[in-house]
C-alpha cells in the first residue's frame, strides 16, 4: 500500500470543503445544491474513519496526519454547523459550545506537545464526533417528517452533551498538563 494514501484522504477532505460550503450556501445546482453538498459532507467524513483506519492497520500513521486529521475534522464540522446556523437549521449557542471545545482541546494539546505530552483522542471524542457528523447529515438532509426532526433534536442534544463530556474527560485525564 502507498504509505501516503491516508495522507491523500485527509487531504482530499480539506479540498472539498469550499466544494461543500459553496453547495451549502447557494442554489447555484438549484434543488439539486442541497443534495450535492450532502453527498460531499458524507464523502469527506467517510476519508475521515478510512484515513484512519489505514494509518493504523498498515501502520502509516505520520506527523502530517497527527497535526492534519483532527484539524481537517474541525474544518468540515464547523463549516458544516456554520452553514447550517446561516440557514436557522442549528443555534448559534450550540455552534459556539462546539467550537469552543475544539478550540480548548487544541490549544490543551499545543501546551501538552510543548512539554513533549501526546495527547490521543480518547473515545469519548470519537463519540462526540460521530454524532456530530450523523446530526448534521440528517440537518443537511432536512426531511422535515416529525421523527426525521424529533431524530435530529435528539442528535443535537447528545453531540452537545458529548462535547462537553469529551472536553471534561480531556481536562481532567491531562491535568498535569496545566499544572507542569
Amino acid at each position: 500500500m502507498n504509505k501516503n494514501i491516508p495522507n491523500y484522504l485527509t487531504t482530499l477532505r480539506v479540498i472539498l470543503i469550499p466544494f461543500f460550503v459553496f453547495f451549502m450556501v447557494t442554489d447555484y445546482a438549484g434543488a439539486a445544491s442541497k443534495w450535492i453538498s450532502l453527498a460531499i459532507f458524507i464523502i469527506a467524513s467517510l476519508t475521515d474513519f478510512l484515513d484512519g483506519y489505514l494509518a493504523r492497520k498498515h501502520n502509516l500513521v505520520s506527523n502530517f496526519g497527527k497535526f492534519m486529521d483532527p484539524l481537517a475534522d474541525k474544518m468540515l464540522v464547523s463549516s458544516a454547523m456554520i452553514c447550517l446556523t446561516e440557514q436557522g437549521r442549528l443555534a448559534a449557542w450550540i455552534v459556539i459550545i462546539i467550537i469552543s471545545r475544539e478550540f480548548i482541546i487544541s490549544g490543551f494539546r499545543l501546551i501538552a506537545a510543548d512539554n513533549g505530552v501526546v495527547i490521543a483522542a480518547s473515545y469519548w471524542g470519537k463519540f462526540k464526533t460521530n454524532f456530530q457528523m450523523f446530526m448534521i447529515i440528517l440537518l443537511i438532509a432536512d426531511l422535515g417528517t416529525p421523527a426525521a426532526v424529533m431524530i435530529e433534536n435528539i442528535l443535537i442534544v447528545i453531540a452537545t452533551v458529548l462535547t462537553v463530556v469529551s472536553l471534561v474527560d480531556y481536562l481532567v485525564k491531562n491535568k498535569q498538563v496545566l499544572t507542569d
